[in-house]
């Protein structure tokens, strides 16, 4: 049967071959002949259009296309909020008396403590779990509990408001920039519930009344968190008692019910705005009208000065709590960002008991010297500071700023008035009381950042007209202001660690990139061989006093023409300060680091020596060998030869205006780096030397 139809087919496939083709042909131009029909017809619909529009245009303007599905209300002239895309957070979230609670607070003058204090009791007794009770100003890292915090935990905060400067500013600073930093999740917090109970004085400042506790409460929810209870408040001169017991009764309530809400980030202000942009239906001859005057007016450079100028703050306001500290402490603030005090060893110079160990290293008679600042911000809190984090903190100038001249004569002002207070003082000796009106050095590194000030190379600059040495302490996290920095007599950087974990538990650095900055700086202290440059490390047992031969390759890589070893200096103890008499390193202890670290800088093929000594301040100086010249070390400074040349605009390097160091104060000596022309005295009595 197969080979009869496979015979037929090569019999007669030369006549069906074309029928086949003419077949498929005819079917498919009849289907392709409708379509072309169809277009034909909507081409000359068009064109007709296209005719009749034109010919209309010449007459009349064509009616304007108004979608009616859609509102006529009228737009509001401000900008439309568009809110954060967010990615799919939990849909639910749960919490009951079981949840890990939180309880967050700030405090200048320590009652808002006392509040929080109170709170935790209450919620002690309330809750299963102890909550955690913790300081904002002293949180480590604020990433562990506002980026990767802990699923189900509970945040509770008792927040101040402040009319000038605190550490709360900077806590305001990190939330926003957790907000809007594009490598962090966009709800970091959304596994997280909260509730802000807000303190302040209605009386005193009701326009200001619980302002920042509102920027606590909306910053939180635009992390994504869940607002538990709503925000509270209570004025401490009226119903902060009353309010305070009644909020924190529905917290716990809402704890126990375990109900908790959606994420909402749109905070009352915005709903306020929603409502006032309601008004009536406007026709559309009136929209040209509306548009034209929602733009906004293009403001001058003088307004925006003028704007910039009245809206900063000032960083330590005299009516301010950060004040009231600092003067206790025996600080006279100059201006609105500056202070100056006499050092304990000014007055030890003045009755001829011995300078610090600058005299011993550098010839800087303390009696002669005036410790400043222009700038009591610090972009740390480092655990050994003599502040107990009282001065003010920041990564960025935010608030007015002091003209150079201002600061100089009001700081050289307020140093010759406490020497005046010294005149009574017995033991004093007249001549070097007559000598300590004439300053002659200025060590700016009393508190604070003083590279931080905006103006800080025409302060220098007008000190070194004045012919007083300028010697400038960074604490390496300002690349671009140490990097613009002009000549100084002597720039120190702070190196209190040489690892990562360990700089940011000595220093606890404001900055997220604390390590990179301190790396640049490094590279930036290399570049400036014209100068004296210096590495400041504080010896804190227990902190960073084992890490050796990272010294050494920091030391390698910024090559500093010396290195101050110094142990730190106990201050007495702070809720804030994890210190005790137990971290002090004996000076026996500081040597032994000092003759390990020279060991180790000598391995990576560099020559330094240890030049000097001043054992009462448990301070050791390592040198490069340059400065070892004919025999012995020349570490002081020809203070009359550097003004010469500076005046004179000369260029000149570090040798060039070396002086000898004094046999007492060379290591080893004797004396240990005390002036055998002054009198040793311990404990009121006379020491034989």
């Amino acid at each position: 049967m197969f080979d009869e139809i496979l015979d037929l087919w090569h019999g007669s496939r030369l006549m069906l071959i074309p029928i086949i083709g003419l077949v498929i042909f005819i079917v498919l131009f009849d289907e392709k002949k409708p379509v072309e029909a169809e277009n034909e017809t909507v081409e000359k619909s068009a064109a007709t259009t296209t005719t009749n529009t034109s010919s209309r245009a010449l007459d009349e303007k064509p009616p304007m296309a108004v979608d009616f599905t859609t509102s006529s209300s009228v737009v509001s002239s401000k900008p439309k909020r568009v809110p954060k895309t967010f990615g799919k957070g939990p849909k639910k979230l749960s919490v009951s008396l079981s949840s890990q609670v939180y309880v967050f607070y700030s405090t200048l003058t320590g009652s808002t403590e006392r509040y929080a204090q109170q709170l935790f009791e209450y919620l002690s007794t309330q809750t299963k779990k102890e909550p955690i009770l913790l300081n904002v100003d002293y949180i480590d890292d604020l990433d562990e509990y506002f980026v990767s915090s802990k699923a189900g935990s509970v945040y509770c905060f008792i927040v101040p408001s402040y009319e000038t400067e605190s550490p709360l500013d900077y806590f305001l600073d990190a939330i926003k920039e957790t907000y809007n930093d594009f490598r962090i999740d966009s709800r970091p917090l959304s596994k997280v519930c909260f509730s802000v109970f807000g303190v302040g004085d209605k009386e005193s400042w009701p326009e200001k009344f619980c302002y920042q506790a509102k920027e606590v409460d909306r910053g939180l929810a635009k992390l994504g968190a869940r607002r538990l209870n709503p925000l509270g408040n209570g004025c401490v001169k009226t119903d902060f008692e009353t309010n305070m017991v009644e909020w924190r009764e529905h917290f716990v309530d809402a704890l126990a019910d375990g109900v908790v809400p959606e994420a909402d980030d749109i905070c009352s202000d915005d709903e306020e705005e929603e409502e006032d942009s309601k008004d009536g239906i406007v026709d559309v001859e009136d929209m040209g009208k509306i548009i034209g005057s929602s733009k906004p007016k293009r403001k001058s450079a003088k307004d925006i000065m003028e704007a910039d100028s009245c809206s900063a703050k000032e960083m330590v306001a005299k009516d301010s709590p950060t004040y009231k500290a600092l003067t206790k402490q025996g600080y006279t603030i100059v201006g609105s960002h500056s202070g100056v005090k006499i050092c304990r060893w000014t007055k030890s110079a003045l009755r001829g008991r011995g300078s610090c160990y600058k005299f011993a290293f550098y010839g800087i008679k303390s009696h002669l010297c005036m410790e400043t600042t222009p700038s009591l911000s610090c972009s740390n809190k480092c655990v050994f500071c003599w502040r107990h984090g009282t001065n003010p903190v920041g990564t960025t100038w935010r608030w007015q700023v002091d003209p150079p001249k201002e600061i100089i004569d009001g700081a050289l002002a307020g140093h010759y008035q406490k020497i005046k207070m010294l005149r009574g003082v017995p033991g004093v000796s007249a001549e070097r009381f007559a000598e300590a009106f004439r300053v002659k050095h200025c060590a700016l590194s009393l508190v604070g950042e003083p590279i931080f000030y905006p103006h800080i190379n025409e302060f220098v600059g007008m000190l070194h007209e004045k012919r007083i040495s300028s010697f400038l302490v960074c604490n390496a996290q300002h690349p671009k202001e140490l990097a613009a920095m002009n000549q100084v007599t002597q720039l120190y950087v702070s190196i209190d660690a040489a690892t990562k974990e360990s700089l940011k538990a000595v220093d606890r650095p404001l900055n997220r990139d604390f390590w990179e900055r301190l790396q640049e700086c490094l590279s930036i202290l290399r570049e400036k061989r014209n100068q004296r440059t210096v590495f400041r490390l504080t010896l804190v047992k227990g902190f960073n006093a084992e890490e050796v031969e990272n010294y050494a390759k920091m030391v390698a890589k910024a090559m500093p023409c010396f290195i101050e070893v110094k142990g730190m200096t106990y201050c007495g103890t702070s809720k804030g300060n994890p210190l005790t008499m137990k971290n002090v390193p004996y000076y026996h202890e500081v040597l032994d680091f000092v003759e390990q670290l020279n060991e180790a800088v000598a391995n990576e093929g560099l020559e330094y020596g240890i030049a000097a000594e001043h054992a009462h301040s448990c301070c050791v100086l390592i040198a490069q060998k340059r400065f070892y010249i004919d025999g012995e070390w020349h570490t002081h400074i020809n203070y009359d030869k550097f003004f010469d040349m500076l005046e004179a605009g000369q260029e000149f390097g570090p040798e060039d205006y070396t002086s000898a160091t004094p046999h007492w104060a060379q290591y080893g000596a004797e004396e240990a780096g005390f002036n055998p022309a002054d009198v040793r005295h311990r404990r009121g009595k006379v020491v034989e030397v």
